[in-house]
């Protein structure tokens, strides 16, 4: 049976990368992102793309409710805003908040519905930001909160759902140009290779969570920031 993978964020970056790699192995790719401008699989007959802001938060479970049911879950989408801390606004906070955190743990809620009965796999890609006092505190609370929640519903689910992360270092996507150019040149004096990651390493392994890694692991961050946090 044709399974379905949704994938937030999967119109660009990582989430494109991840979206091409579910299409190879023939799955079914829902892709909820804000806009699907210059798109490059919007006509693919195995992608249903949804134009969806995550700060709906409240908007989500009519909307998993309107779909086919979902074997795969990535909550990839995210924002950074990359500014001092001293000058978040409220605005910055709350829709940080709500994106990056309170709508994967509502998505997660509520293809739960389903997969608990006939089992599935989840997949939140949170940062190296939710592991070290990262300089964009509000990115970090974030992330650090999408680890924390990744191990609680892995108790929660008792191994009918398989959920696990990733936390990558900094991507070479249009995210890394919110990072101001001291961070960059610091960050790559810090890695093994010197370089930041490809999109498609950090695909491989979410896609490789989601299909093929054992069920032992389960609740498990995958760091993936090449010797810049070894642990």
């Amino acid at each position: 049976m044709q399974k379905t993978a949704l994938v937030t964020g999967g119109n660009k970056g990582i989430g494109l990368e991840v979206t091409k790699a579910f299409l190879a192995l023939n799955y079914d790719v829902i892709i909820l992102a804000r806009d699907f401008k210059n798109f490059e699989l919007s006509t693919h007959p195995n992608v249903k793309t949804i134009v969806f802001d995550l700060i709906q938060v409240d908007a989500i479970p009519a909307l998993i409710a309107s779909l086919p049911a979902i074997d795969i879950l990535i909550n990839n989408a995210g924002i950074m805003y990359a500014i001092p801390y001293q000058n978040y606004k409220n605005d910055h906070i709350n829709t940080m908040l709500k994106i990056n955190l309170e709508a994967p743990v509502k998505l997660i809620e509520e293809v739960a519905k389903t997969m608990l009965e006939k089992g599935g796999r989840i997949v939140n890609n949170t940062s190296i930001a939710g592991q070290i006092g990262h300089p964009d505190i509000w990115y970090g609370i974030t992330k650090a909160g999408l680890i924390n929640a990744t191990k609680s519903f892995s108790k929660i689910f008792e191994g009918k759902i398989i959920i696990n992360a990733v936390a990558p270092s900094p991507v070479a996507t249009d995210m890394l140009n919110t990072i101001p150019q001291a961070r960059q040149e610091a960050f790559l004096k810090s890695v093994i290779s010197k370089r930041f990651a490809q999109p498609e390493e950090i695909a491989k392994t979410i896609v490789w969570l989601s299909t093929e890694s054992p069920e032992y692991i389960n609740g498990t961050v995958i760091d993936i920031n090449n010797g810049s946090f070894p642990r």
